[in-house]
């Protein structure tokens, strides 16, 4: 049995990737939705017709549910196409402010991340296999009132780079999707301490459109996607510029 595992999706990118991964990838035969409400992954599961969703309560941060993981993959011994780690948070505010979500954010966003590869890579054993791990653009740039976020998803464009280097031998790519702002639940959160600037809002993308751009960079086997004109330009622009200069723009 081929499937595709997606982590957070009960809402925002994580959905999105279940919807289209649905339509895209004919060869898979399931798609477990992972995330901690579980209303929530039902109803998806009934939105989808054309393809089996199977529905996994699970919170990746936490070691009970993790080993429940570990323990389905090992009775299903499955074989999976395409994993997505879509699961993460981001608090906006000053470090001090942010305060255990300091930790929570690199327990989720990083951790959990990595665990879910390493338990998933034994069972990728298909002709070809694509991970898909969601970073952000602020992996770009150092972002003061947003450090731990900032900092979490270096972290992820680091090793997905790496990744996609070391697992080339197996057919499989492993691509750090890099969008800026995108519209959906995301800053439901974040704006726990501060709200999020205004030039931040005005430039928000739709998760359809930066998803669609993910699987076929994906599918081209490249470590990064950015989507849009904007966020490629400070990519750009991130990398020709003292890191330094550029901060003062944010403080």
């Amino acid at each position: 049995m081929k499937i595709a595992i997606v982590t957070g999706a009960s809402s925002g990118m994580g959905r999105e990737f279940v919807y289209q991964i649905s339509k895209r990838f004919k060869s898979i035969d399931e798609i477990w939705v992972m995330a901690r409400r579980i209303d929530r992954l039902e109803e998806l599961s009934k939105e989808i017709e054309n393809i089996q969703i199977k529905p996994i309560k699970c919170d990746i941060s936490d070691e009970a549910d993790m080993i429940r993981f570990k323990m389905l993959l090992i009775q299903e011994k499955p074989e999976v196409r395409v994993l997505v780690n879509s699961a993460g948070y981001g608090i906006i505010g000053h470090f001090s402010e942010v305060g255990d979500d300091n930790v929570g954010m690199c327990k989720v966003n990083c951790v959990a991340l990595t665990r879910m590869i390493d338990l998933v890579l034994p069972y990728m054993t298909c002709s070809r296999g694509n991970i898909f791990n969601l970073a952000s653009s602020a992996a770009f740039l150092p972002q003061p009132s947003f450090s731990t976020y900032a900092a979490s998803k270096s972290y992820v464009l680091s090793l997905s780079r790496a990744l996609n280097k070391e697992l080339k031998s197996r057919n499989i790519s492993v691509t750090a999707v890099c969008p800026g702002p995108v519209k959906t639940e995301f800053f439901d959160v974040a704006e726990k301490y501060n709200t999020v600037k205004l030039y931040k809002k005005l430039s928000m993308a739709k998760a359809d459109k930066v998803v669609e751009l993910a699987l076929k960079d994906g599918f081209h086997g490249k470590a990064v996607s950015v989507y849009g004109v904007l966020m490629k330009s400070f990519r750009v622009v991130s990398k020709i510029i003292p890191h330094e200069f550029m901060l003062k723009f944010f403080s």
